[in-house]
């Protein structure tokens, strides 16, 4: 049963989980910066780590990625006894590109409060995107939403994505692809 939660959970957010990853690459060749360079109260209002390119690319990444598990998951829900749900174009969409907008979100109030370009932000940075994905969902394909995210699998993404992006985040400092180890 718990297995089976997990497998849902995370088959579910991966389209989600995906773009920042994907943007941070695509950001590495530049592209950009989504605030123009502009300030704000004497600080950039988002800062040069978040493009138009990074955006483009995460979403793009997300919503291919839940067109591949939606042909995978016949299969996949057999071979795991889990059944895993099918992603509308409208949930894919609102997963991916509502990671870059929590992202985004994230490093606005990251600037507000005075934290620099990969400051760490405890809480903040492990669920803004999982915050911005529900969201968007909630508006682009609410049904979708409650049917996925009930209690049990709400819980679990929300105990396990702060986990998945420790890890994930050091493993790519350790490779060399971040600064800094959050």
């Amino acid at each position: 049963m718990l297995r089976a939660l997990v497998v849902k959970a995370f088959w579910t957010m991966l389209p989600a989980y995906v773009p920042n990853n994907v943007a941070v690459l695509a950001g590495k060749t530049g592209g950009s910066p989504i605030d123009g360079g502009r300030s704000l109260g004497g600080r950039r209002v988002l800062g040069d780590g978040k493009t138009w390119r990074g955006t483009a690319a995460g979403t793009l990444a997300g919503v291919c990625l839940a067109l591949v598990l939606n042909r995978l998951r016949p299969a996949a829900g057999d071979r795991l006894g889990v059944d895993l749900p099918e992603f509308s174009l409208r949930a894919a969409f609102a997963l991916a590109f509502g990671a870059m907008l929590g992202d985004v979100g994230a490093s606005f109030l990251k600037r507000r409060t005075g934290r620099e370009r990969g400051a760490s932000f405890p809480g903040l940075d492990q669920l803004d995107f999982v915050a911005g994905s529900l969201s968007l969902l909630a508006l682009l394909a609410p049904t979708w939403r409650k049917e996925q995210f009930e209690g049990p699998v709400m819980a679990v993404v929300l105990l396990m994505t702060p986990v998945l992006h420790v890890v994930t985040n050091a493993g790519a400092y350790l490779v060399g692809l971040k600064e800094e180890p959050w």
